[in-house]
Formats: structure tokens, C-alpha cells, sequence
């Protein structure tokens, strides 16, 4: 069997992706490593969106809120009927290990199958790998990169890396559970980014003493029970139960460059395509979502990727 588009990533830029395929008329496949819209359902269980909830719609189908911003927990609703709905063919918890080019088709590789179609598109997100710290003692226990729930942290000595919307969720969170929260933060300042309503209150937390946070400094060294911490006075050490390490994520670029896409050659590693069909440098080979930003993971969201979908549907039905 032969898919017009196999689309690797079932997150909400994949499943729009489905449903302009399967309005096209395309037969289509969705691959999705993890489970249904993966990345959000790791995302922090309190989490808010920035954005109010027709922006985050796809397929035309409405999505309706309780509140004027909806919750992680709404979106995965909405997701979840998105998909049962629309009928979507998707196929979880089946990992793409690598996209081979034969002729004018591709062979997608899972640990348990091969795929074959004339297009691909990938939406993989960028959730997936985070960046290291690259410090002693950051593969211990205590060191995740990745923040759910504050009432796990209650009454525990914390230490927040970071000083964007995750890392100031964290924070704020932790604390309001009875953490004793310090925060780690290489610039000189919270982030500029960081969602309206949580900027002033982390600052106002910062300024009143309730949270310390160390500015212009980084981790050293993490030790079972405490940190070292090296600031701008010389290196200090605070005692340490839990470090939630929120540096980052970014794109799994090997799938990328196993499939062939070029990527720009500076720190951004931007994959080469066309913004007009999504096209990458490989013919039949798409990218859509926030993987098109490359390390520059803050440039495309689900409000200004949905029209991906769209763009390079209507370029596979030109061919």
C-alpha cells in the first residue's frame, strides 16, 4: 500500500494536517510516537494557554472554552474530539526511526513496520529533547527537564533553571505549595516572553524576597542534597531536594537529516523550504509547525502553523 501523505507527529498541527488530507481526498496516514497530542499532555498540568481558544482551533471544528484562555486539560479534550470526530487515521505510540527516499517514493521505518508514500510531511514539534545543562551531577534522580504537578514538591528545597513561561510556572506553582523555590537565571531579568498575568507576580515574589533568585549566574555542580550555583559574587552552594531544570527543548534534527532535509548552517539550523508549499529541499518532503523555526522554537505556534496544513495539501493536489 502507497499513502498520497503519510504525516509523521500527531500533535495538533499533524491532526490538521489529516483533516485538509482527508477533505482533499488524499489517503493519509498520521504516525505518533507517543500518545494523542503527545507534547501537550506533557506539558505542566495547571498549564494556560497564551492564546484564547479560537486560535487554537483546527479544521474549522470550535472549540469551546470555560474560560477566556483554555487549560491544557480542555485542549486535550478538544484534541481528543478533533480526531474521533474528523475520523482521523492515526496510528500511536509507533516512533519514526528513519525516512528513506526511493524513486519517487518513501519508505518511513517504525520499530515494527514500513510505510510507503509519495509525500511526507513532518510535524514532530520540538518537545521531545531538551537542552543540557551539561554539569555534574545533572543524570541524578533529583534533575528532571520536565515539570508536571507542584503538590509533588511541597515543603521540598527546589531550584527552578530558567527564566522563561516554564520555568516561572514552576516556580510560582512550587512555591504556592510550600517549596522553598530559588531560581537560577543566566540573564539579568525574567523573561520578556513570559505570559502577561505570571510576569509581575514571579517579580513581585522575586522582589519581596519569597522566591531568591540568583541573576546573570548558572548551575555548577549538583550533588544528592545540594547545588553550586555560579554567580557574579563567586560560587555558592544552597541545599537541594529537587532541580527542575526548564532550559529548553528542541527539534529531532536526526530525523531530519535522515530524510535528507538540508538544514541552515548557523546555530538556528533552520530546515530549507518553501514558505509558499511547505516543500522542503527533498521533492514530497514537508515540514509544518513549530519544527519549521528550527532552534528558533519560539517563532511558530498552533495560532500561525495551522495554515501549513492547508498550503501543503493544496500543493500535493497541484502536482
Amino acid at each position: 500500500m502507497i499513502y498520497d501523505l503519510l504525516i509523521v507527529g500527531g500533535g495538533p498541527i499533524g491532526l490538521a494536517c489529516g483533516l485538509a488530507a482527508k477533505k482533499a481526498g488524499l489517503h493519509y496516514i498520521i504516525l505518533e510516537k507517543g500518545c494523542l497530542v503527545n507534547s501537550l499532555y506533557n506539558y505542566p498540568q495547571n498549564m494556560t494557554f497564551f492564546s484564547t481558544s479560537e486560535k487554537l482551533e483546527i479544521g474549522g471544528v470550535p472549540f469551546v472554552s470555560n474560560n477566556a484562555k483554555p487549560n491544557r486539560m480542555e485542549a486535550l479534550e478538544y484534541y481528543r474530539r478533533v480526531a474521533v470526530s474528523g475520523g482521523l487515521n492515526i496510528r500511536l505510540r509507533e516512533k519514526v526511526l528513519t525516512i528513506e527516499k526511493a524513486g519517487r517514493s518513501f519508505t518511513a521505518i517504525t520499530p515494527t513496520q514500513k510505510y510507503q508514500a509519495k509525500n511526507i510531511v513532518l510535524a514532530t514539534g520540538f518537545y521531545d529533547i531538551p537542552f543540557p545543562m551539561n554539569v555534574p551531577g545533572e543524570d541524578l534522580p533529583k534533575v528532571t527537564h520536565y515539570y508536571k504537578d507542584p503538590h509533588f514538591y511541597a515543603l521540598q528545597h527546589v531550584l527552578v533553571v530558567g527564566a522563561n513561561n516554564s520555568a516561572v510556572d514552576a516556580a510560582l506553582e512550587t512555591w504556592r505549595k510550600g517549596a522553598v523555590v530559588s531560581m537560577v537565571i543566566r540573564g539579568n531579568e525574567i523573561g520578556s516572553r513570559v505570559k502577561y498575568w505570571a510576569k509581575p507576580d514571579i517579580e513581585n515574589r522575586i522582589r519581596e524576597g519569597s522566591i531568591r533568585a540568583f541573576f546573570n549566574s548558572s548551575v555548577d555542580a549538583i550533588t544528592p542534597t545540594s547545588v553550586l550555583i555560579r554567580t557574579p559574587e563567586g560560587v555558592i552552594e544552597l541545599e537541594n531536594d529537587y532541580v527542575i531544570a526548564m532550559t529548553g527543548y528542541q527539534p529531532d534534527f536526526s530525523l531530519l537529516r535522515s530524510a535528507g532535509v538540508e538544514l541552515s548552517n548557523d546555530e538556528v539550523k533552520q530546515p530549507v523550504y518553501n514558505p509558499e508549499t511547505m516543500e522542503t529541499n527533498v521533492p514530497g518532503l514537508y515540514v509544518a509547525g513549530v519544527v519549521c523555526g528550527g532552534m528558533n522554537t519560539h517563532v511558530w505556534f498552533i495560532e500561525n502553523s495551522r495554515e501549513h496544513a492547508d498550503k501543503l495539501v493544496a500543493h500535493i493536489r497541484a502536482k
